[in-house]
C-alpha cells in the first residue's frame, strides 16, 4: 500500500459516567486546558499542537474490567509524578506487574487505568 497522503486528526477519548469532574483531574495530569462541556462531551486541549485533544464522553454504564487501551506517562521522576498524581486524585493499582517493574501502574478517580513510566522511550 502507497503513502495516499492521509493526514488524520486524532482525538483521545475517555468514557467516563462525570465528564466535568473528571476534567479537572486529566487537566492537571497532562497539564492540558479545560476549554468546556457540551454534553456528553468535555474537551481539554494540549498547550502543543504537536499533542491531541482529550475528550471526556459521558457514557451510561459502569467501567468493567481492565482497558485495553491506556496512557503511559513518561516523566524524569516517577515516584514525585505518582505523587502529584495521589495528590489530583489518582491512585495505585495491582495490574501484576511485580516489585522491580519499574513503572506504577495508577487509575483516574473512575478507574481508568494508566501508567507513569520512566521518561526514556521503549528500547527496541
Amino acid at each position: 500500500m502507497g503513502d495516499e497522503g492521509v493526514d488524520p486528526n486524532i482525538d483521545i477519548a475517555i468514557d467516563c459516567a462525570d465528564p466535568p469532574a473528571l476534567a479537572g483531574f486529566w487537566a492537571g495530569a497532562l497539564g492540558y486546558r479545560a476549554v468546556g462541556f457540551r454534553e456528553p462531551h468535555f474537551l481539554l486541549l494540549p498547550t502543543h499542537r504537536a499533542f491531541p485533544p482529550l475528550i471526556l464522553q459521558r457514557v451510561p454504564e459502569p467501567k468493567r474490567g481492565k482497558a485495553r487501551i491506556h496512557f503511559d506517562l513518561r516523566v524524569a521522576d516517577v515516584e514525585a509524578e505518582v505523587r502529584r498524581l495521589e495528590g489530583l486524585g489518582a491512585r495505585r493499582i495491582d495490574v501484576g506487574q511485580g516489585d522491580e517493574a519499574g513503572f506504577v501502574p495508577m487509575a483516574d478517580p473512575e478507574g481508568n487505568e494508566f501508567c507513569v513510566c520512566p521518561g526514556a522511550p521503549l528500547d527496541f
